[in-house]
Order: structure tokens, then sequence, then C-alpha cells
């Protein structure tokens, strides 16, 4: 079938997509990006065609607030750049969270954008997000698609790490089948790149701005497959080695060494999966060549699926279940009563038993030894008697002005706080991408004026319905019971809150309304104590923030509804 290109991509784009100031938050122009972005990108292509030059059309005067049909209210602008914008909106007929492509009628690629939107559309393909409507009216047009508010785009997956090889074979497996779906019907995507592909919170793979974010930039290529089919191998190399296959660092990846040319990814980092890395340079444009093998280079998604297929297949890891906690016995039980508890995790020696008193002194010396013993028993308990009798006197007096607590079981004395140690710190998101990932271990390193801060939010202090919030998990040395959070926060006003739960890990494994609440609390100023409203023993605790003030503007971010949090501390 003849290959009907109507958008073209840079696949080994160097640049990557960088913000117009250093202050601007890293977003995205097609469903999870919550933050303002200008795009100034230059897509230079490689193996491809050239790029039309930027065209100048006529400003767009739109701002947040404005509504297309009577039904698409722009919330937030997350791209501009060349003549067109991205924006979150709101499809207020449906109730739902929607993007916008907008450009003005009279712009060079209005005509190639229609008709790029009208085909993708057509395709119909799950993988892909959804065109929803492409429209020209009032001097506009104007393309709706999905916005997946669940679905995190493999820029911010690979930023902690590269990818596992089950996860990498899942990714490359699913997206090669979707673009050969693509191609058959005589699309291409020409722009795949890490901010390009999401995974949803189930686990599928899917691809955004089919044909459309290439036709809004009039890029365009000679080998449309050839193109799709490389970035695609640039993608599987950027998740088994985190880092981008070319000499310039792009998509927050470092890239290649200068004057090496390009190798294999088991060359770059150990223990990569052989037929995994071997897989990526066949896509990439080496001919196929390889440390150890010559296969055949795959030019089309179509091959690169069979070559898929022709691999083992690769298990998912064994699922890893915790072993039943050890049985506690009492300090009785144990032999250590009247003796001190012995610190966690301390080896303690055995005493090596004295040597045997054999001789006839020794002797001696034993029953000596005994006969004291025995008398300073008598005593003892003659003694302890007699000051029972005197405290059973003196209860009935002190009963009359005291009360006990039935259920106190310390003996009035209340049990010591100790501050619990904080081994590890991991940035959570229930939906959409991460905040300031890099940052979460300042919050406990004893420095104040050192924070992990949230991206600025057009509305609050609720930070629903567009994110059920933001977070923090935190790993203590071991399991404890956690009695107080005593949290730092950079912003005041009205209000921020806080609420704490237990979870399995740094990367919990259930959303949040599986988790076990320990305590919950609001503040209108600068520091927040949470107190646990029920006994949970847990090493890993999430703290979640669902509230958060608006403040002004910084050198991070505009104004907006923001926190920031400085120093979180733990007590049992």
């Amino acid at each position: 079938m003849a290959e009907r290109s109507t958008a073209a991509v840079d696949v080994a784009d160097n640049s990557g997509d960088e913000p117009l100031t250093a202050e601007a938050d890293q977003s995205t122009a097609d469903g999870v990006a919550q933050n303002r972005e200008r795009d100034t990108e230059i897509d230079e292509a490689q193996g491809s065609g050239g790029t039309e030059g930027p065209e100048k059309a006529s400003p767009l005067e739109l701002h947040s607030g404005h509504k297309l049909a009577r039904r698409y209210r722009l919330e937030e602008c997350v791209t501009r750049l060349d003549g067109f914008s991205s924006w979150r909106a709101v499809d207020e007929k449906l109730r739902r969270a929607v993007g916008v492509h907008l450009l003005p009628a009279d712009h060079a690629r209005a005509r190639s954008v229609l008709a790029a939107a009208r085909s993708a559309a057509l395709l119909g393909d799950p993988r892909f997000v959804q065109v929803l409507d492409a429209v020209e009216e009032n001097e506009l047009v104007y393309v709706v698609h999905e916005w997946l508010p669940d679905a995190v785009e493999l820029t911010t997956l690979i930023a902690t790490g590269p990818m596992e090889p089950h996860d990498a074979y899942q990714m490359v497996s699913q997206i090669a089948s979707a673009m050969a779906a693509a191609h058959r019907e005589g699309l291409a995507h020409l722009r795949l790149n890490p901010n390009a592909v999401l995974r949803t919170s189930s686990g599928q793979w899917r691809i955004r701005g089919l044909a459309v974010s290439a036709a809004l930039r009039g890029i365009s290529s000679a080998t449309p497959q050839r193109t799709d089919t490389e970035a695609i191998g640039a993608l599987l190399y950027a998740g088994l080695t985190q880092r981008w296959p070319y000499e310039s660092d792009a998509y927050g990846l470092s890239g290649l060494p200068k004057d090496i040319g390009l190798i294999a990814p088991d060359q770059v980092r150990a223990n990569v999966h052989r037929g995994l890395s071997e897989l990526s340079m066949r896509a990439l444009a080496n001919d196929g060549a390889t440390a150890s093998r010559h296969e055949s280079p795959c030019t089309t998604p179509e091959e690169l699926v069979k070559a898929v297929g022709e691999m083992p297949r690769i298990r998912p890891p064994e699922p890893t279940f915790a072993g039943p906690p050890e049985y506690q016995r009492t300090t009785y039980q144990q032999g250590t009563y009247g003796r001190p508890a012995p610190h966690p995790g301390a080896t303690q020696p055995v005493p090596s038993p004295p040597a045997p008193l054999q001789s006839r002194t020794g002797k001696a010396l034993k029953w000596a030894v005994s006969a004291l013993l025995i008398a300073a028993l008598g005593l003892g308990s003659w003694q302890l008697a007699d000051a029972l009798m005197d405290n059973g006197s003196k209860s009935d007096d002190t009963n009359k002005t005291q009360t006990t607590d039935g259920n106190d079981k310390s003996g009035g004395k209340n049990a010591p706080i100790k501050l619990l140690k904080i081994e590890n710190a991991q940035e959570y998101a229930a939906e959409g991408s991460l905040q300031a990932p890099a940052d979460a271990k300042l919050t406990y390193d004893g420095n104040s004026s050192t924070y992990w801060r949230t991206k600025s939010y057009n509305s609050g202090p609720k930070l629903a319905p567009y994110k059920p919030g933001v977070g923090l998990v935190y790993q203590l040395s071991s399991p404890q019971q956690i009695a107080t959070a005593t949290i730092g926060l950079r912003y005041g006003g009205d209000h921020t809150t806080v609420h704490l739960y237990a979870t399995d890990s740094l990367s919990p494994s259930t959303s949040v309304d599986g988790m076990k609440e320990i305590g919950t609390a609001t503040t209108n100023g600068t520091s927040l104590t949470v107190k646990a409203s029920k006994e949970l023993k847990t090493q890993y605790v999430l703290l979640w923030i669902t509230d958060v003030p608006q403040a002004p503007q910084d050198s991070y971010s505009g104004a907006g509804y923001k926190q920031a949090v400085t120093d979180v501390k733990f007590t049992g």
C-alpha cells in the first residue's frame, strides 16, 4: 500500500522540547500536562526530508475562559509555537477535560492540519489518543482531542532509571504494532519521541499526536515508515539505557559521548537485555549491525513487529510477597526479664560460661554463696510483704483523690517519644505528571531553606478534579508506629490540607483509596502537625496534599495555587 504522509517528524531530534525560559515548567501539549509552557523547539530531521520554516500568521487573542462553539472552555495554554497554540480545556457539554490545538484559518498550515486531524479521527484505533473534533469557524481552525489525566509519559517513567526488560518489551511491542496499523491506513506519526508515548494506569501504551503533531509544525518526510521505525528504536534505546541515542541531549536525557558513534545499549549500561539491545540497533539507522550479530535492519514498523514476534517472550518479574512477621515473644519468654532490651539490629555477643569450680575450696565457696542467697531472698521477701501491706493501707486514701484509667497499660507513665529516621523519599503521582521528583530528598535533609515544590495551578485550594492530589512517599528505617508528623511549609494562606497514609513501598501498588489513613490536618500557616488518629505500624508513609493556598510568583513559577515542603519529621 502506498504510504500517505500527512505530516512528518524529526525522530532523531537532538534538541528535544525545551521551554523558552529556564523558569518554565516542563509540560506537554496532548493530555498529561498541568503547567504552562512555551514551546520553541527546532526540528532537524536526520535521514528524512527537510522541514518547512515557521509561517507568519496573525496572532490569536485568546485567554483562559474563552469558549469555542459555546462548548469548549479554554483553561490553560500549554504550548505556543509558530502561530499555533495548544490548550487544556473543558468540554462543558460532557463535563470532561479535553485538549485543543488552535491556529488562525489563514495560517499556511491550517488546511494540512485539518486534513491530518480528520484522517487520524477516521482511524479510530484505541492505541492512539483520539481526535474528537476538527473544525473551522470564526476565522479559527481548532482540533479537539482526548485528555488523559491518568496517563504518564515515557519521559517521566525513565527519569528515575531505566525500564525493566518486561516493561520495555511491552512498550516496543505495542508501539510498533500500533504504528504498523496506522501505516497500513496510510498515516504516519513522524514526531514519535518520549513526550508522545504514554502509559495509562492499566499498563497500556498509547500514542498521541498521530499525523497532527507534525502537521502543526509543517514537517514532512520522504520515507515516513523508516522515520517512524527509527523513532521506535530510539524510544527503546532510551528506555533501556536512560540515554538518548544521539550526541546531543534531549527530552531530559543525556546524549551519547561524542566521536564514538552509535553503540549498542548493552555496551552503554550493564545488565541490559541482549535481545532488546539488538532489536533497538536494528530499528535505528545503523544497517542492523550489532556487537556480535549482523541482522537485517528493520525499515518499517511491520518488519519491527515481526522481529519482536521472533524474540523469546520476556516474562514479567515474579511477584514478591512479604513473609509473615516474626513471632514476638514476651521478655519473660525470651529470658531477658529485668535486663534492658537490645537495640534493634545490634548483634548481641553470646557470653561464655564461667569455668566450673572443681576444687575443695571452690565447693566451699559455692555452699557459702548459696547460703547467702537464701538469706537474702528470705529478707527480701519479708521486706516486700511489709511494703505491700503498708501500700494497701494507704490505697484507700489515695483512691479518694485520684482516679486511674483502666486502659492505661503503662502504669500512668507516658511512653517515650522518639524521632523516626527517614531512609529515603520518592515523589508519588496518582494521575498525570510528577511535580519535582529530583527534590524529594530535600524535605528531610535538615536544611529548612531547601524544599520540594508543586507546580502552580490556576484554581484552588482543592486540586481536584484535574489532579486528585500530590505527594511524597517516605521510607523509614524499619516498620514503626507513627504518632505525629511535623511538616514545614513554604507558603501560608487559605489553606493547606495534608493526609498521611500507610503504604507498601516507595512505589505503591495500590491507589490512595486503597491505603489506610493515619491522620489528616489543615493549616493556614507555614507549619503543620498531623496526629495519628489510629495505631498503624508501617515502614512507608505517604504524605498526600489535596489542598494548596494561593501564593505569589517566585523564581520557579508564576502566581497561582501551589505549595512547597521544607522539612518533614516523624515521631513514634
